[in-house]
């Protein structure tokens, strides 16, 4: 999985998750840390494969992630190849009344909670290990966390619960508290947060435009492996996309309102290298792994729908370089004394200076990307 010894969280976690009797867990991790390896490594370990029923059931808050969990579960359960798994996502259809045989579902709470409940394709009563990932995500999505909790609550008692979580403010742990009793924790200071690998610079323009022309001047004078750009809104991503490939840039565009396999495509040829630069908005946020990502741009800074600065989702944006311990650059555009004001709140959030770069002074962009 590209990790020559255990990450942080896998020291820390994998002992309390592999011991015997198992253990529960609530652990915060960011992304990029080794969080996903850490648990699939738990769910593997417990998994009888002569026994053809699911034994492991592990919710994701979307069905890109639950795909690109399931990919690193088939990549670690190689070497044990009557291993299988079973995706519960919206699109998969079982015949009404069959059982699955498969050892672990993956996929996204509603799914899930049909395949227990409605459909009766699993049996909960003997689920062994119940991971909850991105469990700050779970929260924030309409449903998804009254769905977690009736899942929980079909499962044995003796079940090892584990939590996952990049952020933990108030409500991730009222949350966790009703999901997972008597807890090991594993909890990240704030200072350690903000990932120590990723330069975070920001560019003052006076309009979009003039953010276009230093965006432009970036890619004139780094040599950027892929970028993801980060846009408050569609219509903006949209305008953003077009003029780049008017400048002859490889790009893909991805947003809430496309169907979720168009969305799986456009993730799978960034991934593959076939286009260079992803424009997005904050669909794509969280968890979407592609390790060539060197440089994150937030062509507009994030703000929640108060519009005060959301430190999480600027935690997460940037979160996408920098991976697996290697290092990474974030720029952010900042065009007016508002997004200065925001950008400001966030560097005392995190307790982290980010520095300020001039996008028209070649030497000066050359030095950072050294």
């Amino acid at each position: 999985m590209g990790f020559n010894r255990p990450s942080k969280i896998q020291e820390n976690a994998l002992p309390m998750m592999l011991a015997e009797p198992p253990q529960n867990l609530i652990a915060q991790s960011q992304s990029g840390t080794g969080k996903t390896a850490a648990f699939v490594l738990a769910m593997l370990s417990r998994v009888e494969p002569a026994e053809r029923y699911p034994q492991c059931l592990c919710l994701s808050p979307t069905y890109e992630l639950a795909l690109q969990t399931g990919k690193v579960i088939e990549q670690m359960g190689k070497f044990h190849p009557e291993l299988k798994l079973a995706y519960a996502v919206r699109g998969n259809k079982l015949e009404r009344g069959q059982k699955i045989s498969e050892h672990i579902v993956i996929g996204t709470p509603g799914t899930v909670l049909d395949w227990c409940a409605k459909l009766k394709f699993i049996d909960p009563k003997k689920i062994k290990v119940f991971v909850l990932d991105e469990a700050d995500v779970m929260i924030a999505t309409q449903g998804h966390q009254d769905q977690s909790i009736r899942i929980q609550r079909m499962l044995p008692r003796n079940c090892q619960m584990l939590l996952f979580s990049a952020t933990f403010e108030d409500s991730v742990w009222k949350f966790a508290q009703k999901v997972v009793p008597d807890p090991n924790i594993i909890k990240l200071k704030r200072e350690e947060e903000t990932l120590d690998t990723i330069k975070q610079y920001y560019v003052l323009c006076n309009n979009r435009d003039e953010k276009f022309q230093a965006l432009c001047n970036l890619y004139g004078a780094i040599t950027i492996a892929q970028a993801m750009i980060f846009c408050h809104t569609r219509k903006t991503a949209s305008w953003l996309a077009a003029e780049l490939s008017k400048e002859g840039h490889q790009v893909a565009l991805l947003s809430g309102e496309m169907m979720v396999e168009q969305r799986a495509a456009v993730i799978e040829r960034f991934r593959e290298g076939k286009e260079k630069v992803l424009v997005t908005t904050n669909v794509c946020a969280r968890g979407i792994d592609v390790e060539q990502v060197s440089v994150v741009i937030n062509f507009d800074l994030p703000v929640d729908k108060d519009g005060n600065p959301d430190n999480e989702t600027y935690l997460h944006r940037i979160g996408r370089t920098g991976r697996f311990g290697k290092r990474g650059l974030a720029v952010n555009m900042v065009d007016s004394k508002h997004s200065m004001n925001i950008l400001n709140r966030i560097q005392e959030h995190f307790n982290k200076k980010i520095e300020r770069l001039d996008t028209d002074d070649l030497d000066e962009i050359e030095k950072i990307a050294n």
